[in-house]
């Protein structure tokens, strides 16, 4: 069914959403992932590798941002976007296509009606609702007193636990802090921390149609980065 165009609204907890695509990815276990628009090559890998596997269980839920955001959205089997504005009013527009297909695929919803514009307040109040819809946090870069530092601090006003990757000294010095101050649980083994979630790693190999369905032309892009391995039609995620 194409959703992009039709705008429904529900209610969720104590939400009003206004939404666009598939409503029943609300009701599934959730993981938020967020993280600087600029991050380094590492954290976009990390953040790829993280969003892969453990939407193997969870629904990957963030705010449609460019970095970070889009990263996790795209490497994600189902995903959530949190709007800053109606849904008809794309934003980031560079990221047009990601969130169009979204709405088309997954779920993108907003607490505000269609026309209404994003402001400053609105981007607080996304962070505020992915955090809260979610049942723990990733921040996989952030420089110091940025956003997601922001989204730390929400985190800690809503009981959420958070987790935080590990960085070389000089790189994500918002998390590096987070980890150094105990603020935030470091993830040091992406599989061990599957493991804790109960994720089993055999869900890590994939039919190469349904992986290509899912990634597209992507999908050649992370083989030459080294997250995937493509072997006798079989998608293998490293």
């Amino acid at each position: 069914m194409n959703y992009t165009n039709c705008t429904k609204t529900t209610s969720y907890r104590n939400y009003n959403f206004y939404y666009r695509g598939d409503i029943s990815l609300l009701s599934k276990p959730k993981i938020a992932i967020v993280g600087s628009r600029k991050p380094n090559q590492y954290a976009k890998t990390i953040t790829a590798q993280l969003s892969k596997l453990l939407s193997h269980k969870y629904v990957i839920v963030s705010g449609g941002a460019m970095g970070i955001d889009a990263i996790a959205h795209q490497n994600a089997k189902s995903t959530i976007m949190v709007s800053p504005s109606g849904l008809d009013k794309i934003y980031p527009k560079t990221n047009k296509a990601i969130i169009e297909d979204m709405m088309q695929n997954h779920l993108v919803i907003s607490e505000y009606e269609d026309g209404f514009m994003p402001y400053k307040y609105t981007f607080i109040q996304r962070n505020k609702v992915l955090i809260d819809i979610s049942d723990f946090v990733i921040i996989t870069y952030a420089t110091e007193n940025s956003g997601s530092i922001r989204s730390f601090e929400i985190a800690q006003q809503l009981n959420k636990k958070v987790y935080v990757i590990p960085h070389q000294i000089g790189h994500s010095i918002g998390t590096n802090k987070l980890a150094s101050q105990q603020l935030a649980e470091v993830i040091w083994d992406i599989d061990a921390f599957a493991k804790e979630l109960n994720i089993n790693q055999q869900s890590n190999i994939m039919d190469f149609n349904e992986a290509y369905r899912i990634y597209k032309d992507k999908l050649y892009e992370m083989e030459l980065e080294g997250i995937v391995e493509i072997k006798n039609s079989k998608v293998y995620f490293l």
